[in-house]
């Protein structure tokens, strides 16, 4: 068993894609030869350029990442892309399935397309996506471009994983007057207005540079501003040579502190994940769920005192206890 998994690894890191389709599957469904996995090829990541592109719905997210990917393929670059859809409340699977509209890419051997669903989780990424962008890195993908699932304005937490930000912008859509309410302008480290041959275009981008002069530069990185056409792949050699310009500029000092600060961030995801499933599989067996929610609903306990002697190890196993207290 354990040459197997030693094997299955060996391939990931040669970059089998097939070995890298089944290590993503086993860590979406949390089996244990996935973390088995991590653990084996760990070693052998950090060395990708990992991009985020965020946006609101429509702004032409999927295509602008294909257009992306290509030019980097074409200066022989591999390229792993994770695209975040919406879930099935079916069955619990993506549902408009990136790979569909990244048709011209799949038959790019140095390209690997990923699906992946929410699954509830907010912030626009998918609950595996971190562990995913760590098997395409170890598969030697140089870049890995992650999309967001395009709920809107919440989707921040692709700045915990990607090294640089793009946050996508388009004419009429309300976007020069809703994503300054939105964390998600904080986090930008490059600003992109798509469709930017559509009226409202320089409206856009005289909003954002009043934003810029007026905030305080993240890392001393001032995030530049570029128009693309999408669809026609207008802008997208200069929104590549931004991005390497940002990825040099990372190489100051600032990469290494926001990977220590992203891997920071993942311990203490794990810890609580971790955490979670200890107190849930040592106490909350069987039906004592439903009791301790009784207990509260009653208000014989509270949920805060409930929550840190589960932590602790020391509430009751079943309501008796905590009814004689009263």
């Amino acid at each position: 068993m354990m040459h197997a998994k030693q094997e299955w690894a060996e391939k990931i890191l040669s970059g089998d894609r097939r070995a890298i389709a089944r290590a993503i599957s086993a860590i979406e469904k949390g089996e244990p030869a996935g973390r088995e996995l991590l653990k084996r090829v760990f070693s052998k990541t950090g060395g990708a350029f990992v991009i985020g592109v965020t946006g609101s719905p429509g702004a032409g997210k999927s295509t602008l990442v294909e257009k992306l990917a290509a030019e980097y393929r074409a200066g022989g670059t591999r390229v792993g892309i994770i695209a975040v859809d919406p879930t099935s409340p079916f069955s619990g699977g993506a549902i408009l399935g990136d790979r569909i509209r990244m048709q011209r890419l799949a038959t790019d051997e140095g390209v690997y397309i990923r699906s992946m669903a929410t699954r509830g989780q907010l912030g626009g990424l998918a609950p595996a996506a971190h562990d995913a962008v760590s098997i395409l890195d170890a598969a030697g993908c140089g870049v890995v471009i992650i999309e967001t699932v395009g709920v809107g304005q919440d989707e921040v937490e692709v700045a915990r994983l990607a090294e640089a930000t793009v946050l996508l912008l388009v004419p009429g859509m309300g976007d020069d007057v809703q994503t300054f309410k939105a964390g998600v302008m904080e986090i930008a480290d490059l600003f992109v207005i798509n469709k930017a041959d559509q009226p409202g275009a320089d409206r856009i981008e005289q909003e954002i540079t009043s934003m810029l002069a007026i905030s305080t530069p993240r890392d001393g990185w001032q995030p530049p501003i570029v128009r693309t056409v999408a669809t026609k792949g207008e802008g997208i050699a200069a929104l590549r040579g931004k991005l390497e310009e940002f990825r040099v500029f990372g190489g100051k000092g600032v990469r290494e502190a926001r990977r220590r600060e992203q891997c920071r961030a993942r311990i203490l995801d794990l810890l609580r994940q971790e955490l979670f499933e200890k107190v849930a599989r040592q106490r909350l067996q069987g039906k004592e769920l439903d009791a301790l929610v009784g207990e509260v609903l009653a208000r014989r306990r509270d949920p805060h005192s409930l929550v840190e002697e589960l932590v602790a190890g020391t509430a009751p196993r079943d309501t008796a206890v905590s009814k004689s207290r009263h």
